[in-house]
Formats: C-alpha cells, structure tokens, sequence
C-alpha cells in the first residue's frame, strides 16, 4: 500500500507557535538520546537516576518496603526518586530505602488507606465531571469538579470528601467541562467523527495497526486518512467507558509500512517500547489539533466520570489539549510511549486537566506489541522515570511560527500547509485541524468531542 498523506487546514496559530518551537527545541536536540546520571552502581543515596532507571528503583522499593511504601515520584531537577514512606515503628524501612539509592520522605497516608478513600469516592460520588487520582507528591487523593458540577452535586462530592478525614483528600474545582477529546498526531476519520491515531503497533496475528482512543473505536468501525475518504483501517478491540478508553485498529491493507516513531516536526522520534507513567514525569503530546506540547504527570490510577460513563486506570497531566487531539501519543524525549490522549477539561491557552490512556495497559488487552518490546512488559514496569522539563506546555509543533500547519509533518518555522511530510498510513504525518465536526460545549468552555 502506497504512504497516504493526510489533507492538512492552513492555521493562523502564531501565538501557539512561539511556545511550540520552544518545546520542540528542548525535544527534538535529545530525542534518543541518552541523560546524563549517576554511576549506576554508586551506593550513595539519594542517587541521581537517568530517566530510565527510575522505574526500576521504584519497583524495587515497592517490593524492598512491603506495607511501608506509599508512593513514589520523579523529580526531574534533581534527577531523583522520591519515595513516600510510612514508617511507624519500623525504623529501617527509612535505612533501606537511603541505601537503595532513593530520596526518603515520611507521610501519613499508607497506599492502602488513600486506595480505600478512592474506592468509597467511587462508591458515593460517581458524579458526571468529576475525577480523582492519588498524588504522591502531595500525599493525598487529588479530587477534581468541572463546572458542571454545582449544587446538589458538589455539595455530595465536598461533603464525601469530608468524611474522607483530615489529610486524606484536596477538592479543586476546574473552569471547564469534562469530555472526551478526539484527535491526537495523525488525524483519521470515521462515521462522521474525527480522532487521531496515536501509536503504530503489531497486532498478535503480525498484521501492522495502531491504536487510538476508546471512544474513536466505538464511534465508527472504519477508519480513513481524509475526510469523506476510502476506508483503510477496520477497528479490531475497543474499551470504552470502563477499564480504559483504547482502541486497535487494524490496515487492512497487510503490506502497510507502519513505522514506530512521532513525527515532532522537521525530525522523528523513534519509539522503542512502552513505559509506565511516573508523577512528576516530563511528556510530551503530539496532536492534529495543537500539535507539540509538554507538561508533567500530576496522577496516575485516575477515575474520570464522563458524561457517556466513568473510565477508571487513567493519568492526570497539565499538559494541554483540544477537540481533535483524543487517541494522540504521549512520549518521553528518550523514545518512550506513555498513553492516548482521553479528554479532559480547558485548552491550550488557559490550560487545564488532560487524562490518558496507559499504553502499556492497552498493549496487554489487546495483546499487540510496539516498538522494540513485548505486549505489556515493554521497556520498565512499575513507575516510569521521566525526562527533564520541557520548558513550559505548548500548543503544538504543528501551530508552527508564521501561523502555519497544525500537525506534527511541518518543518519548524512551518510554511507548507498543503502536502506536508507525514503519512497516514505511517503514523508519522500530521494531522487536519479541528473541522467543526464534533459537538462542542456552547461556551466553549472546555474541550469537547468532535463525535
């Protein structure tokens, strides 16, 4: 099958652009390249991790502290694990964990105990527009409310997390609404919606795919690189509300190349594998709407309650995101797929809460592989150590300077709109911008669908 490009829609984006090329210069210089660190075998604690070994660490410790462990995090300045302890009575959990090579704080909340805050949120307070996810670095359940929720609803959702207890529990309220986004890096079409395709992957029968959002399977079961055009993918699995918001899609067209790597712009970033996702992680956001931009991981195990239901085991990030960016790649400056782009609330110029699918998670479901590793153990298990800050979020290396493309196919300082560099079929090109499709909140307070 012959590359396919995507149709692109020339953008007057140029306040987006400045802040995107200063995301992707902090990207593109040391994609695939490896961080400077610490001896590995040093024995000196806290020690200085690469990014990579943080997982590892973090694994360790969870073994090594048994009921002790209550969390971890990366922190990128100091290039460190910080792991929470609950020491008690046992002294030497804090000795072993220095010895370990980690960064120790004592805390007061066990996982156990902010898990069972967690589950009785989700026993009284599944209420349309809200979520929670534990935040390690705050020791606490960090619960959000859209503006949606008013009322009676917020006055169930404060009083729950009152009886949570003191210490347990932070309540914030977001200016926007909760939706699913729709879009990501390449831009793909479908029973009338829009989404994006986010990483290409080997279905188990070897035949070449890739995955998106959940709720980009659910809406149409084809799928094609222009809007109005022939189908060229056929969706195979797809979750959504539930357990997750992913979905594979399949070429139906066997011999199509579909090459592992995100095109950020003038250059690739090739994708060796899957990794899990680790607050205080530094990401990176491809998508067809806002093309390149970056933030951190601010939870993980987080529960979103849509309006179409709640999917649960998704990551909280400040990175932004729009209509037209749901099933968009999440990645690491180092090659490193994190999740697809969900929903959230917010924009890329007030900014807000984007979630994401775990990519490791829908690997194992759906028993594909990307990159260089396997389904479901790809490249570090347990939390994943993250690259450094990328120097504030962005709106897109696709809103490039001069007010070109949006899309992850043009060259910094952007000027081609029409042909661009990427392919469909590829997951390498960029994607359309946002074409009015999706239904979209009246205010434009927040980001909505385009399905």
């Amino acid at each position: 099958m012959s590359h396919k490009r995507i149709p692109k829609r020339r953008a007057a984006m140029a306040a987006g652009a400045v802040v995107a090329l200063g995301a992707a210069a902090v990207l593109l210089p040391n994609a695939n390249a490896s961080q400077d660190g610490g001896d590995p075998g040093a024995t000196a604690a806290p020690r200085t991790l690469k990014a990579a070994e943080a997982p590892d660490l973090a694994s360790q410790l969870s073994g090594l502290l048994g009921d002790a462990f209550a969390g971890s995090y990366y922190d990128a300045g100091r290039q460190q694990l910080v792991v929470n302890v609950v020491a008690g009575d046992d002294n030497d959990v804090v000795v072993r964990a220095k010895e370990a090579g980690a960064a120790v704080r004592e805390v007061d909340n066990s996982i156990a105990e902010l898990r069972a805050g967690a589950r009785t949120l989700k026993t009284e307070a599944t209420i349309p527009g809200t979520s929670w996810a534990v935040d390690p670095r705050t020791n606490k359940i960090l619960v959000t409310a859209d503006s949606t929720v008013t009322g009676a609803a917020w006055d169930r959702l404060e009083s729950t997390v009152d009886r949570l207890g003191p210490g347990m529990a932070t309540l914030r309220k977001s200016a926007g609404t909760f939706t699913p986004f729709v879009s990501g890096g390449d831009a793909v079409f479908g029973g009338g919606a829009r989404c994006s395709l986010g990483f290409n992957v080997t279905a188990a029968d070897g035949s070449p795919a890739f995955l998106t959002a959940g709720h980009c399977g659910v809406a149409a079961a084809q799928w094609s690189d222009a809007q109005g055009g022939q189908p060229i993918a056929t969706v195979d699995q797809a979750v959504f509300p539930g357990q997750g918001d992913f979905a594979l899609v399949t070429y139906d067209d066997p011999a199509t190349e579909a090459p592992s790597e995100v095109n950020v712009g003038g250059r690739t970033v090739a994708i060796s594998g899957a990794a899990e996702a680790t607050v205080g992680q530094q990401v990176f956001r491809m998508g067809s709407t806002t093309g390149l931009a970056d933030g951190q991981v601010l939870g993980l195990d987080a529960t979103v309650n849509y309006p179409e239901g709640t999917v649960t085991g998704l990551i909280q990030t400040d990175v932004c995101a729009e209509p037209g960016d749901s099933g968009g790649s999440l990645f690491t400056r180092d090659g490193l797929a994190i999740g697809l782009t969900s929903g959230g609330s917010g924009d890329c110029t007030v900014g807000g809460e984007t979630f994401f699918q775990p990519v490791t998670t829908a690997l194992q479901a759906v028993g594909a592989t990307l990159g260089d590793g396997g389904a479901g153990d790809q490249a570090g298990g347990g939390d994943s150590g993250a690259g450094d800050r990328a120097g504030g979020a962005g709106t897109g290396a696709g809103d490039q300077a001069g007010g070109a493309e949006a899309g992850v196919g043009d060259q910094a300082g952007g000027a081609e709109a029409g042909d661009a560099t990427g392919d469909a079929d590829d997951g390498t090109g960029a994607g359309q911008a946002g074409d009015g499709t999706g239904a979209g909140s009246p205010d434009g307070s927040g980001p909505t669908r385009t399905h």
